[in-house]
């Protein structure tokens, strides 16, 4: 398997050991569909003061999207401390053709520009030849089970090549192509990072797990992330900072952590952590 990442820096990506009070990124809403159902993912509502993943104030076309990055990298502010262009929703990438297309323009007009993406990882096995192709050199994979089961408490159905599945085989299918995608990324020299929602009474028992099945894959950190209360959990209460902490040491002799998540925005720009305009004021519902 070709290698074309194995030599690309990352240097500078504030998800990957690159000073994140420095170095900053940028995501672009390019994808609006998603090919499954997470118990604890609401698209619903946008408020220009919530940082949660899924969530953007506007989709862009990937025309759209390129006007944005040049406005953005014209900046005196915001240009010099832009080292990522993501796409990371607030559907699945790899479900949208825009994100490649997007992609390819940022190839082509930025190319020193980290191209960085975010995924549930369902068509990772069959899309990750073309995003080496598109010299994405990081990714994110979102992981929140080995177990099936405990994957079908999680997730109410999957869309998979033109058939919905739900249960125990829905979730055999997802963390299949899950742990296969991120096999063969890493083979690609791709830097991947997994995320894992922390679910409390669901799936405490699979974080450490899943830390050493991942690290045995070649991943290179791995994010726990509390659980943001909402749709079919939101009965759940997240887990305190003790719970977060003890969770993260254990893994911690397994894997790499990132302590510094900040539950972006799709539409998220500048440092991580950082309060930003957003294109709208306010909060609305989405129709």
């Amino acid at each position: 398997m070709a290698t074309s990442c194995a030599q690309k820096n990352i240097q500078g990506h504030p998800c990957f050991g690159g000073n994140h009070h420095k170095n900053g990124r940028m995501h672009l809403a390019v994808a609006p569909r998603c090919n499954i159902k997470c118990g604890y993912c609401s698209r619903k509502h946008d408020c220009a003061n919530e940082n949660r993943p899924g969530v953007a104030s506007r989709i862009l076309t990937p025309t759209e999207a390129m006007e944005k990055v040049r406005e953005v990298m014209a900046s005196e502010l915001l240009g010099p401390i832009i080292k990522v262009i993501g796409i990371a929703g607030p559907g699945d990438p790899l479900a949208n053709q825009e994100t490649f297309d997007t992609f390819g323009m940022i190839g082509d007009e930025f190319p020193h520009l980290i191209k960085c993406m975010s995924t549930n990882g369902l068509l990772l096995p069959e899309k990750v030849d073309l995003l080496n192709e598109l010299n994405l050199c990081s990714l994110t994979v979102t992981v929140n089970a080995l177990d099936p089961v405990i994957g079908a408490s999680i997730y109410s159905f999957i869309n998979y090549h033109g058939k919905r599945y739900s249960g125990v085989e829905a979730a055999e299918i997802l963390i299949a192509n899950q742990l296969e995608g991120i096999r063969m990324a890493v083979g690609y020299g791709m830097t991947v990072k997994v995320n894992t929602v922390f679910i409390p009474g669901v799936n405490d028992g699979q974080i450490p797990l899943l830390a050493r099945k991942i690290k045995g894959l070649g991943a290179a950190v791995m994010n726990v992330m509390p659980i943001i209360p909402q749709a079919d959990f939101s009965h759940i209460a997240p887990p305190d900072p003790k719970q977060m902490e003890e969770i993260r040491t254990v893994n911690e002799k397994i894997i790499g952590q990132m302590k510094h998540c900040q539950h972006c925005r799709a539409d998220a720009v500048g440092l991580i952590g950082q309060k930003m305009e957003f294109a709208r004021v306010g909060c609305e519902i989405k129709r």
